[in-house]
């Protein structure tokens, strides 16, 4: 009985990875091809280009420019609340600095 060698896992940079990826893409090889040079499995090859094309469809579909980010509505009701009260104040110090006078600023 013969036994196959067991082949050691083999790990591939994210440089050589692209390198695969585009070589096989451009059609320069096969997946074959790729998997010898780099002695690695067909499947690892195809898990390869698997993985760009997911990643690329991902980045394409994101909206550009900043990501929105989420509105606090308590926040921004807190504000407005803040903001009609200055005004209330506002408009009642002045409505007491008329009634009094200018005495009343002494």
């Amino acid at each position: 009985m013969s036994e196959k060698p067991i082949r050691k896992r083999r790990v591939l940079s994210p440089e050589t990875k692209w390198e695969v990826f585009l070589q096989v893409t451009s059609g320069e090889m096969s997946q074959a091809d790729a998997a010898r040079k780099w002695q690695v499995d067909v499947s690892t090859v195809i898990g390869i280009r698997r993985t760009a094309k997911d990643a690329t469809l991902a980045a394409f579909a994101r909206k550009p420019g900043r990501p929105a980010k989420e509105r606090n509505w308590e926040l921004d009701a807190a504000r407005a609340e803040i903001e009609q009260l200055r005004t209330a104040i506002t408009a009642q110090a002045i409505e007491l600095a008329v009634v009094r006078g200018k005495s009343g600023w002494a």
